[in-house]
């Protein structure tokens, strides 16, 4: 569909001018200069010739076919110049002019034309207020930059003009080649997700970068990068890491989520690598440069210093990358060749004064050796150290396996030629062993991800039409908050498990029906119009005694009349004290660009205080789910701590993916929160539990 954008036969360039300082200029000059062997035709009223081309007043007059236009007029004549064009037959069109979405009300106007006019006739706007386009696999430079890039097999796109000039910049001063380069400008028709499905399948792209601020349309783009990223790497560099526009968040899930959370948890369930910052994004592209994923996450180190060794260890263990030994016959055929004073663990240090013929020695046992995935080789040139030829082993190892080899020659003046060197074959070098550490980490989470298999979406018993019944007789009332007794009754049908519980209306039925639960007790404020109980003295825990209970009931209705005047007191639910376990809190919210994402976190004071919580976008795989409670920096108090019992991990996983299903069925949900989720040490209990639905549009 996007062949006529990437591989026109012909382009038009509507808006060529003689004039070199403007953009319709560049950009004609560019396809000129960097030599686009197709048809090229100008398109400018005012001119009869312009670099040599014959200019056209419109692109009606061409009379020959055209498959791209490249729109460099003002904004207001757009639209028509696009009508045009479809006239005339042409499928894809860039429009680099600006004055639309980005300039206010009115240039808004026009870019909602433009989608209009793409729409009636099948057109493909990349645009507008964009850099154009490069495809290097056939010379086409359809931007108003300064360069060309050098050809490779890396695709990249960009929401911001300013960092793809950045970025092209890089790649030429290093050398970094590109197969295809795409400023996405206002995103009014193409976008992110159009060409991560192309580069899918473009047999000239090996691996897609890409800057995006954000996504227009989530669940297509999550749907389009689960196939992608099994396919080639995704590394994005997203910013825009806070929540755009002020919004009142009701539960604690709302006020933890943000718009950032929401893309933190698409990268992690689609596979795309996020970067951490642009140096991040080109060190994940250069990781990917020898274009060799690592089959686990053993990772050999090899040094001639013990202090970049060290640092390399202690990196592996913060990013969970693994240093295994090497088999008991490596080890041995290695100390035959190394000095006695050498480690022959891992790290493996050569000492300062190592040969080439020590690196190769170390290089050719872990090429065979089944403990190791890939190889870091990090050299500092001491005054005995032969740079140049150690590069030459590096090279001729990583051509003899499969396994990646990264290098870490530290300094600047002596390591420079056999960087080059090292860069000419391919072989990722970074000049710190943290980077090269966690480049090798991005490879070894690209071949976790290609070998994870989908999990198929399987739910626990839940009752969908009781729960049906049950929400719509509350919002036909009118009711879009409900506390605890509405909350936990639709949780229910939902496999979740309550204490046992009653409503009391009396303060003789509260001494009643508390001794017929059991005592201790605990007591709560029953009201649509009180969410927050405690903070209406509405609650008391412990209740022991009959007489107490008498009490409790007398001061928490009184306690909620005088601060809530004009709420309505149902009574006081009285529940069965559930003791023991450990507090964790479950909760829904909406995203605008995802939709539902469940939260998961301890409860108490640590979602409060440490905001230790993980999110996941709805359907949430049972897979997924665990995952969310080991991605907690806290979840080794659930495993058992200092000879604490350990939680259910499985029925806090069955419990996520329940509230999955449960807001899958009914997205009228709008937040939820199950705070606390008491998990024992055989199953949980859900404490209390709140709803915010949504409400109509007109309200």
């Amino acid at each position: 569909m996007l062949e006529s954008l990437f591989n026109p036969h012909a382009i038009a360039v509507i808006g060529a001018s003689a004039d070199a300082g403007k953009v319709g200029h560049a950009v004609l000059h560019n396809l000129i200069r960097f030599k686009f062997n197709g048809g090229l035709y100008t398109v400018n009223p005012s001119a009869g010739e312009i670099l040599g081309l014959k200019a056209y007043p419109k692109i009606g007059d061409i009379g020959r076919p055209v498959d791209l236009a490249i729109i460099v007029i003002p904004a207001k004549f757009v639209p028509a110049s696009l009508r045009e064009c479809a006239a005339a037959g042409i499928k894809s069109a860039i429009v680099i002019s600006a004055g639309f979405k980005e300039a206010g009300k009115d240039g808004t106007l026009l870019e909602e034309e433009l989608k209009k006019i793409g729409k009636e006739h099948g057109m493909r706007i990349l645009g507008p207020n964009c850099l154009g386009l490069i495809n290097t696999a056939n010379d086409l430079n359809a931007t108003f930059a300064a360069d060309m890039l050098p050809k490779g097999r890396i695709g990249f796109f960009s929401q911001s003009g300013a960092m793809g000039i950045a970025i092209m910049d890089w790649a030429i001063g290093n050398d970094v080649g590109f197969s295809k380069f795409i400023s996405l400008g206002n995103k009014a028709d193409l976008s992110e997700i159009d060409f991560i499905e192309y580069f899918m399948n473009d047999p000239d792209t090996d691996l897609m970068l890409g800057y995006i601020e954000d996504v227009v349309d989530g669940r297509r783009f999550m749907e389009i990068a689960q196939k992608a990223t099994k396919v080639k790497p995704v590394i994005l560099l997203k910013s825009g890491g806070t929540e755009a526009g002020a919004r009142a968040a009701s539960s604690h899930t709302g006020a933890l989520a943000g718009s950032d959370t929401a893309f933190e948890a698409a990268f992690k369930q689609t596979g795309i690598m996020r970067a951490q910052g642009v140096q991040d994004l080109f060190d994940t592209a250069l990781a990917f440069s020898e274009g060799k994923i690592p089959a686990g996450k053993g990772l050999l180190v090899i040094t001639n210093a013990g202090g970049p060794g060290i640092i390399a260890a202690d990196t592996a263990e913060r990013v969970g990358i693994e240093l295994p030994h090497m088999t008991k016959e490596s080890i041995t055929e290695m100390a035959k060749r190394l000095p006695p004073n050498a480690t022959v663990f891992n790290p493996v240090d050569v000492i300062g004064d190592a040969t080439s013929a020590r690196y190769a020695a170390v290089l050719e046992q872990a090429a065979k050796d089944p403990n190791v995935d890939g190889m870091l080789v990090i050299l500092t040139p001491q005054a005995m150290t032969d740079v140049e030829k150690t590069a030459d082993v590096v090279i001729a190892s990583a051509k003899s396996t499969n396994k990646p080899v990264i290098a870490s020659f530290m300094g600047e003046k002596r390591v420079r030629t056999a960087i080059d060197k090292l860069k000419a074959a391919s072989i990722p070098n970074f000049s710190y062993p943290e980077a090269a550490v966690k480049a090798f980490k991005r490879l070894s989470d690209q071949g976790a991800w290609k070998n994870h298999q989908p999990e198929e979406l399987v739910t626990s018993w839940y009752n969908f039409e009781t729960a049906a019944e049950t929400i719509s007789g509350i919002l036909k009332n009118g009711v879009y908050q409900v506390g605890e007794e509405e909350a936990m009754q639709i949780l229910t049908y939902y496999g979740f498990q309550f204490p046992k519980r009653a409503l009391v209306r009396t303060a003789r039925e509260a001494a009643r029906i508390a001794s017929k639960i059991g005592f201790p007790v605990v007591m709560k404020v029953s009201s649509p119009d009180i969410l927050h109980k405690t903070e209406v003295g509405g609650v008391r825990v412990n209740v022991k005694t009959p007489k107490e209970a008498e009490d409790a009931f007398t001061e928490i209705t009184a306690n909620a009349r005088r601060i809530m005047r004009d709420a309505f007191i149902k009574g006081v639910m009285i529940y069965e004290l559930v003791k023991g376990g450990k507090e964790v809190i479950l909760g829904v919210t909406y995203d605008r660009t995802f939709g539902h994402m469940i939260m998961f976190g301890l409860g108490g004071i640590y979602v409060e205080v440490l905001k230790d919580v993980a999110f996941r976008i709805v359907p949430v795989a049972r897979r997924d789910a665990v995952a969310m409670v080991n991605e907690i920096r806290t979840t080794a108090l659930l495993r058992g701590a200092r000879g604490e019992r350990p939680a259910d991990i499985d029925a806090i996983a069955s419990y996520i993916v329940n509230l999955s299903c449960l807001v899958s069925d009914f997205p009228e949900i709008q937040e939820l929160d199950v705070n606390p989720l008491l998990v024992m040490e055989k199953g949980a209990v859900a404490l209390d539990a709140r709803i915010i639905f949504k409400q109509p549009e007109n309200k």
